[in-house]
């Protein structure tokens, strides 16, 4: 399997935050798995100004000189994203946010109505599963972890494809890696 990570650890002093996606990474790999892993706050992304270029001027593009093309040919090409992130104020980073924004691209401006809600037309005939990894701080609570998920669980919807799952760091390398495998 195809496996895009988005790192969206801002702090570079949090170094279990990187090591435990390191070590999953390598986990993965042994299992088989292509494991390609971007470390967002070491990356060049700007923020999605709500143009519309992406979907009117350079269709499926950013107009933006950035390095969300790359980050958005991965996730296209991927079976799986992993979305990691440090849980901050109840909520992924704005790192992972705003990269989360630059996909934008990927799905077409055209509307349809789905089961009496309106999303947005698939650009392209696959979509990679989604699933998230977090790390909890000390304020965070079962009820930012719910929020989080269905968040990216009816974002999921709008990417014509599943959230698989939502994981944290306090799990074992090996209980993530095995809910990878069962996707």
């Amino acid at each position: 399997m195809k496996i895009t990570m988005l790192n969206g650890n801002p702090n570079a002093d949090n170094v279990a935050f990187d090591n435990y996606l390191r070590e999953l990474s390598h986990h993965l790999e042994l299992r088989h798995h292509t494991v390609n892993v971007f470390n967002l706050r070491e990356m060049d992304i700007k923020y999605c100004v709500g143009c519309f270029s992406c979907w009117v001027k350079t269709p499926g593009k950013c107009i933006k000189k950035d390095n969300s093309g790359d980050i958005c040919r991965a996730y296209i090409n991927s079976d799986l994203v992993l979305f990691a992130s440090p849980v901050i104020m109840g909520f992924t980073s704005a790192l992972l946010k705003k990269t989360h924004e630059k996909l934008l691209p990927l799905v077409h401006p055209y509307l349809e109505f789905v089961q009496t809600e309106v999303r947005h037309l698939a650009r392209y005939e696959k979509y990679p599963l989604m699933a998230l990894l977090l790390e909890k701080g000390n304020d965070t609570d079962e009820e930012d972890i719910k929020i989080v998920s269905d968040i990216y669980r009816r974002d999921a919807i709008n990417f014509k494809t599943q959230f698989c799952f939502t994981k944290l760091t306090s799990d074992p390398l090996g209980e993530v890696a095995d809910e990878i495998d069962s996707v």
